[in-house]
């Protein structure tokens, strides 16, 4: 039975957010899992991608493994009925397929988002881990290099990964540029709803930012800056946060105005201070410009330039899954060459093993220079002997007919009982 690339993919497409949250896996979870294929079913090549988005397991095997794949997350996450959410996921059991989902994933084309950048580091450290427990044979290793190349390919010759394309990530970027001249810029976050906690999640590309969050509910403000490394600020102490601050991002649910004129006039501000307001309605009032230093953001103006470059990337994407497609082409060559490597290494030592063989029985005798002769014949005579059969099994590649030729070949030279040498 021929080994398969295959792929098991639950993701924003195919579950909502409560059942995302459910099969997400973290970083120990994935370890536990990956030893736990390696050990059961010998798995030499596999990779697990969690995200906020996705969970997905990558793995070569002869025999479909997605309901023992989901079983395990299952085991791991403490879900005694995880089988009622085998419907979520999308099953590819095609070499093609699954190869073609990772190159989409990798890219960016299946996120929220499309063209994140995110994913692409979050794929790197996925097939980092995979290599750090020996779960990444030469085939993953050749897949997940031609991932990276297509990616840099796309980077330099698309307007694909160009700009931010989405609310959150436009914020941190229009936040990172206009505190460029701040050493370590503090910042308030004002409200963690979905909103809210998508910038906080972002803010980790402002790594040198000082960050504070609060929010009515503490308990939920507690359990983002915990995980995130952020400080808390108690609600009510939000207005001395406020006039600390170089910059707030207010996202609350309000239906008048949370930081108005009259307050903002009461902060003592040195050289400036940028305010963002991504609430709807709007919770900063516009009138706060009025205030020497103060720089006003609203939603609609970050959603603008969001949109329109999403627009951008969206008319690249033709031009990305051309690369893609390419990518994939020369793989599917080094993989056809792969399969039959090993049939063409297996005839080289049986007709080499034959070769010594007969010189051993009938140069007994001989000398040096006679030897040398014969030798350099018979190397010469093995060569072309071997030329024929190559250049069948390599066509026979091109023509996906591989498998009939390597077991033809290797049933005429009995070819089972030879094993590589190392």
């Amino acid at each position: 039975m021929h080994t398969k690339f295959r792929a098991l993919s639950l993701s924003h497409k195919t579950a909502p957010v409560q059942i995302r949250e459910l099969i997400s896996l973290d970083e120990g979870s994935i370890h536990s899992i990956l030893l736990k294929l390696k050990e059961f079913f010998s798995l030499g090549d596999a990779l697990i991608l969690s995200t906020c988005n996705r969970t997905e397991v990558y793995y070569s095997h002869e025999l479909d493994l997605s309901t023992e794949i989901i079983k395990l997350v299952g085991l791991e996450k403490g879900l005694t009925d995880v089988v009622d959410y085998l419907d979520y996921f999308v099953v590819h059991n095609e070499d093609r397929k699954a190869i073609t989902h990772l190159f989409r994933v990798s890219m960016g084309l299946e996120a929220q988002v499309v063209g994140d950048i995110q994913i692409s580091n979050q794929v790197k450290r996925a097939y980092q881990t995979a290599a750090d427990l020996d779960m990444a044979g030469p085939f993953l290793h050749r897949l997940m290099h031609t991932i990276f190349f297509t990616n840099k390919r796309i980077v330099q010759e698309t307007a694909f990964r160009d700009g931010a394309a989405s609310l959150s990530y436009a914020t941190i970027e229009l936040i990172d540029s206009l505190t460029s001249n701040i050493y370590q810029p503090r910042i308030l976050l004002i409200g963690v709803g979905e909103i809210g906690e998508d910038v906080a999640k972002n803010m980790v590309h402002l790594p040198e930012a000082k960050v504070k969050i609060t929010n009515r509910t503490q308990s939920k403000a507690e359990e983002i800056a915990g995980a995130m490394g952020f400080e808390v600020v108690p609600f009510e102490d939000c207005q001395k946060a406020m006039k600390e601050a170089d910059v707030i991002v207010c996202s609350i649910m309000k239906n008048e105005p949370f930081i108005t004129k009259e307050l903002v006039k009461q902060f003592d501000i040195q050289s400036y201070k940028l305010l963002i307001d991504l609430s709807v309605p709007r919770s900063i009032e516009t009138s706060v410009e009025d205030v020497p230093g103060v720089v006003l953001y609203n939603v609609d103006n970050i959603r603008s330039k969001a949109s329109e470059v999403l627009e951008k990337r969206l008319s690249a994407v033709p031009q990305v899954e051309q690369i893609i497609s390419e990518s994939i082409e020369d793989f599917y060559n080094w993989k056809k060459e792969m399969m039959v490597s090993p049939t063409i290494n297996k005839l080289k030592q049986s007709l080499e093993q034959i070769r010594q063989e007969e010189l051993g029985r009938f140069l007994k005798k001989v000398d040096q220079k006679e030897f040398d002769l014969i030798d350099k014949i018979t190397k010469s005579m093995m060569q072309k002997i071997l030329k024929v059969p190559v250049v069948q099994l390599r066509a026979a590649c091109k023509r996906d007919e591989a498998e009939e030729m390597i077991e033809i070949i290797s049933d005429i030279f009995d070819l089972e009982k030879i094993k590589i040498e190392k």
